[in-house]
């Protein structure tokens, strides 16, 4: 262990500077990093996916606390009550400022930073150069025409170099996705669900690979639209008849998307008994690892936050894991979206209140 310190000290320093002060002089004296802490919190998940924070930074978007002092924004995320950092990670992504970055060694660097500030992490697989999700799940340009043996083998050994980079820089997540929002499968066409024996030979390549650096990491399979039993229902069913391998459902929830756009009121209780459901089910832990409001109604989304963490928490025998925010600090004014926690003053909305104000009962 001694032998690696120094070592692991350079590549981090590498890795944070490199990617925080892209647009920034470099300072005269680099600040020694602090050495990675164990993470030994099992506390309820109180998450955010901040991947666009290195972009932002580089932009000059300065982020201010409640009081209106410029901060990290790690800072304020923590004195928010956020605990755990989830980050996507694109095989070879463009530099977009909002559709790209996320490569590896950004992932990693973020990771690090991550795991410095004493947060969890967790890494999600998008498998594609820029976004995954149910309308679109491409393969990397540099995947095109491959066979779908070949295919077998990009992502087990894509998946294996992500994943040794990470435990290299001394970070070893305690979660990952192997795919993003995978109703219709990854990979496309290939990796289907019109053949779901393909889409979970590939899912499995993704999770061999990921228990072949980390066996203690705990693989997330992700669906949309968490309130729909129907839905989950018949996609974890053909999973399981075909072999899937996986130790957490993941779930995304945003009532804004629903048809018509209506309140969380009217699916929270579909989403409390969807999550039961998936535990009973299949006997597996259950997580709500996207989830997000208007950022115009910040009370509302305050008030849905707080439903949603009542709702896993409530799952019985403590397998409803958390809750964590899609890009909370991705203020539209800077990304045009419009489901952020952050307002035009460069501040927190009430939103990102409900992650501190949920208070967790000691047993």
């Amino acid at each position: 262990m001694k032998k690696s310190y120094f070592s692991f000290l350079i590549f981090a320093s590498m890795l944070l500077f490199g990617c925080n002060n892209a647009n920034s002089e470099a300072p005269a004296v680099i600040p020694p990093v602090i050495p990675p802490v164990v993470i030994q919190d099992t506390s309820f998940v109180k998450g955010a996916d901040i991947s666009w924070l290195p972009q932002m930074e580089a932009t000059g978007y300065k982020f201010y606390n409640d009081q209106g002092v410029e901060q990290d924004c790690f800072q304020i995320l923590k004195d928010h009550g956020i605990n755990t950092i989830r980050l996507r990670t694109w095989v070879n992504p463009s530099n977009d400022k909002a559709s790209g970055h996320c490569s590896k060694a950004e992932t990693v660097a973020m990771a690090v930073r991550a795991q410095q500030w004493g947060m969890r992490v967790m890494i999600d697989f998008h498998y594609n150069d820029s976004w995954a999700d149910p309308s679109k799940q491409k393969k990397p340009a540099a995947w095109v025409g491959h066979s779908f043996p070949q295919l077998l083998t990009d992502v087990y050994d894509y998946t294996l170099d992500v994943m040794t980079a990470l435990k290299t820089a001394g970070v070893s997540p305690e979660w990952v996705q192997v795919g993003n929002e995978i109703p219709g499968g990854l990979l496309l066409p290939e990796g289907s669900t019109s053949n779901w024996s393909q889409c979970v030979q590939l899912l499995n390549k993704g999770y061999d690979a990921v228990k072949a650096v980390n066996p203690q990491t705990k693989v997330v399979l992700h669906v949309d639209q968490g309130n729909n039993n129907a839905r989950f229902r018949w996609w974890f069913d053909n999973a399981k008849a075909n072999g899937a391998k996986y130790d957490v459902i993941g779930m995304s929830y945003y009532p804004y998307w629903l048809e018509g756009k209506p309140d969380y009121t009217l699916s929270i209780n579909d989403l409390g008994n969807n999550l039961k459901d998936m535990v009973s089910r299949y006997g597996k832990e259950v997580m709500v690892v996207e989830v997000g409001g208007d950022d115009t109604k910040a009370q509302n989304t305050y008030d849905m936050l707080m439903a949603v963490q009542q709702k896993v928490k409530a799952v019985p025998d403590t397998k409803g894991l958390g809750v964590i925010y899609w890009e909370p600090e991705g203020a539209k004014s800077w990304s045009g979206y419009s489901l952020s926690a952050w307002g035009e003053d460069g501040r927190p909305t009430k939103a990102l209140d409900a992650f501190l104000d949920f208070k967790i009962e000691a047993k």
